[in-house]
């Protein structure tokens, strides 16, 4: 069982700065085309993202970050596509997981991994075995990964744990087999590149999530942009079905000092 709450069944705690952030991370193709370059030159700079993104979010104090890099869907993208995915995926985790580690960053994979090549599944299970202690931010890249995909195989794995179950399978029975089991749901959702869809990720988890669009492309997404989300975030008034009059009076979300958070290294 997980210990953080539900926002269906109780009133998670809501702070300046959002515990959990998820993203998916667009424009990767579009920011390529912009210069005239191949897609997969956006894909290599959208790694450098990544590392900015990461480095901001121990910064600034978030505690969970996920990551959408590759969806259950994305595999109907051109085949050379595809397979420049796999291999980026294989260098950034031989060259980053090291750093990763010595930053105090828990590193997990989400997804259905057995699609993936031998080679792949074994440095993700390395590199979950050598993060697994860090507790500074807790990095998930969500590879092979769909919303729903996650809800059958949560449903699937509980039905096979407990073959005699009978009767209704309640939220807190599901719960501690869904990908994120581990995390509190997002506080907030970022997407890039202009798209305004959640594109079948983290659907159970984005319940009461605030969401944020930016036009930004991905590899231009820096900790500038992260923190104009974080902003946007604050403003909003979060009631978890209540209505304002129900909110405490110190339920507003602090203003957002960046001189505050960058104090972190």
């Amino acid at each position: 069982m997980t210990d953080f709450k539900s926002s269906t069944l109780e009133i998670p705690d809501a702070g300046r700065i959002p515990r959990h952030i998820a993203v998916i991370m667009d424009g990767n193709g579009r920011w390529a085309k912009q210069r005239f370059l191949p897609r997969v030159a956006g894909h290599r700079r959208g790694l450098d993202a990544v590392r900015t993104v990461v480095r901001a979010c121990v910064e600034r104090g978030v505690d969970f970050l996920t990551l959408f890099a590759f969806s259950s869907e994305n595999w109907r993208r051109p085949a050379e596509e595809v397979s420049f995915l796999m291999q980026l995926f294989v260098i950034a985790l031989e060259q980053e997981i090291g750093k990763l580690h010595e930053n105090g960053v828990r590193f997990r994979a989400i997804g259905d991994l057995s699609r993936f090549e031998p080679e792949f599944r074994r440095l993700v299970s390395e590199a979950e075995a050598l993060t697994a202690g860090n507790q500074r931010l807790n990095l998930a890249i969500a590879v092979n990964y769909g919303g729903r995909w996650d809800v059958l195989q949560a449903v699937n794995r509980l039905l096979r744990d407990n073959p005699g179950l009978a009767g209704a399978v309640s939220e807190r029975d599901l719960a501690p087999y869904l990908a994120l089991h581990y995390a509190p749901e997002p506080d907030l959702f970022i997407r890039t590149g202009g798209e305004q869809r959640i594109s079948n990720f983290v659907l159970w988890q984005l319940a009461y999530t605030e969401l944020y669009f930016t036009d930004t492309l991905w590899p231009d997404f820096d900790a500038a942009a992260l923190d104009r989300a974080i902003i946007s975030y604050q403003q909003r008034e979060r009631r978890f079905g209540r209505t304002s009059e129900q909110l405490p009076e110190d339920a507003g979300l602090a203003s957002f000092s960046v001189a505050d958070t960058r104090s972190a290294d």
